[in-house]
């Protein structure tokens, strides 16, 4: 599915997260992250109004150094946890620690979860798209 930008509000914002440093990458990993196309607020939160309305232009891309890229979307679970989802089920899914009083700026950290372990990821990028 094209996403056109003109279906965005101007609260749209895509976000880099890149792999941040951990004992297995010292130096962080510039080839595994993800993409985000989301809406912030004013305080550079995620915006759980503007998602509500615009659910289905909320993207996730994931990506590794191996090549391996997944599609999805975010989504929040009633209680607000936020969270990225690929497929039907609950197996693949990949919930953030907190993500709803993280501020997506530039050079700020938020965790990710895969599986039973929780990733560093760093903010590298937010911008217009």
């Amino acid at each position: 599915m094209m996403i056109d930008v003109k279906d965005l509000t101007p609260n749209f914002r895509h976000v880099r997260l890149l792999l941040g440093r951990e004992k297995e990458h010292p130096a962080g990993e510039q080839d595994e992250g993800y993409d985000l196309l989301v809406p912030l607020d004013a305080d550079g939160r995620l915006d759980p109004h503007e998602w509500k309305t615009h659910q289905a232009v909320c993207r996730v891309r994931r990506f590794d150094r191996h090549g391996d890229v997944k599609i999805g979307r975010l989504r929040r679970k009633p209680g607000g946890q936020w969270y990225f989802d690929y497929e039907a089920g609950e197996g693949d899914d990949e919930p953030g620690f907190r993500l709803g009083e993280e501020r997506f700026i530039t050079g700020e950290y938020v965790s990710i979860g895969q599986g039973k372990d929780y990733h560093t990821y760093r903010i590298v990028r937010v911008e217009k798209p």
